[in-house]
């Protein structure tokens, strides 16, 4: 079009009376006018956006160590405030001595195994049977679930959507519950799935044993695509034991991964990358035959909570491993923990098929 209007001024620019003369319209080529695409505009998926993930990558600003002299100088200076990282003495003073036990709820498992929040008014509950139940705090049934297979679920989890997911060791499988449906997430053959957890950027989380009961390991899976594996040491050694127990883990806001190894009555804490940071066989005064783990749990403060089933006690453990407290009066054979948004804690009791919910800060 451009070049024709160029060429149309010439012409009536020129003396030539027989260039004008010969020259024919070319309208009737533009009449139509091209179609113009439809480009759609794009649509914005917005992402879980993991807060302490954000905190890793960006890094934090510490406390610069100081002198003895640059300590005085501060003392003098009430107006230079110097902060530090929570330390464990810190942590320890926010604790209450006897944790307050808030509420009570029957759930009618014989026996009760597990318990996680949906929200903080609504948790499921499982035990040994093929019935998942959803109860709120005021003791009403709202929903009642059972396995297609008809064996209890080993373990249960709340993704960051609220849909239920369970892991059935008879079907080797981890399956979703969305809308009452029961659906099949992930088959793990040759392995058995016990615990599952769903993490803060909502990959799942698996501790599993192969059908031998030989070996055991952790699988992430974001989906139902499996992105890592974690079963070996630096030297080779296993990171887990196998016997046919029950095994739970968490992530830790420092996104650690936290197992609870019944097998070999530790605590056994790894990296994100895998990496062995410490194992926790109980307090001093405990042996480590003793130490009776199973659920397992972390808070907020990225406080480790876990439940010794066989001496009636919860054992609080700071990001590090070292044991804060333990909690012994108003449990009896605890076995599935959770927590709330606000750091309650919920403990469900195996053989009172209560789950007690409990505050353990002093302040909240």
């Amino acid at each position: 079009m451009s070049k024709l209007i160029q060429e149309l001024r010439k012409l009536a620019d020129s003396p030539d009376i027989f260039l004008v003369s010969i020259y024919q319209s070319r309208v009737d080529d533009f009449k139509e006018i091209p179609q113009q695409p439809s480009i759609p505009f794009p649509t914005f998926c917005p992402a879980n956006i993991s807060k302490e993930k954000l905190r890793i990558q960006f890094g934090s600003l510490s406390s610069p160590l100081v002198t003895e002299e640059e300590q005085d100088d501060t003392a003098e200076d009430p107006e230079l405030d110097v902060s530090s990282s929570t330390s464990t003495s810190e942590l320890y003073n926010n604790l209450l001595e006897e944790p307050k036990l808030i509420a009570t709820l029957d759930t009618g498992y014989d026996p009760l195994y597990n318990v996680t929040c949906l929200t903080d008014e609504d948790i499921w509950t499982t035990g040994r049977n093929k019935v998942m139940k959803l109860y709120n705090l005021r003791g009403i049934l709202k929903t009642v679930i059972p396995t297609k297979s008809g064996h209890w679920p080993m373990d249960i989890t709340v993704t960051r959507s609220r849909d239920f997911v369970f892991t059935d060791r008879s079907e080797r499988s981890i399956n979703i519950v969305k809308k009452s449906k029961i659906k099949r997430l992930i088959k793990t053959r040759g392995w058995s799935p016990l615990g599952v957890y769903c993490t803060s950027s909502d990959d799942l989380l698996v501790i599993m044993e192969s059908d031998d009961m030989n070996q055991a390991k952790v699988v992430r899976y974001m989906g139902s695509t499996e992105t890592q594996s974690i079963q070996w040491d630096d030297e080779g050694r296993r990171l887990f034991s196998s016997g046919g127990s029950a095994k739970y883990l968490c992530e830790n806001v420092n996104l650690d991964i936290c197992v609870s190894d019944r097998d070999a009555h530790a605590i056994v804490v790894v990296r994100a990358d895998g990496k062995l940071r410490f194992r926790y066989t109980g307090p001093p005064m405990m042996s480590t035959e003793s130490f009776d783990p199973v659920g397992i749990a972390r808070d907020n403060k990225g406080l480790i909570i876990a439940a010794d089933n066989k001496n009636n006690r919860i054992h609080i453990l700071d990001p590090d491993g070292e044991c804060l407290l333990c909690i012994s009066n108003n449990v009896q054979h605890p076995y599935g923990i959770c927590l709330d948004s606000n750091d309650n804690l919920f403990v469900a009791e195996m053989d009172t098929r209560k789950v007690k919910k409990f505050r353990y800060y002093k302040y909240m």
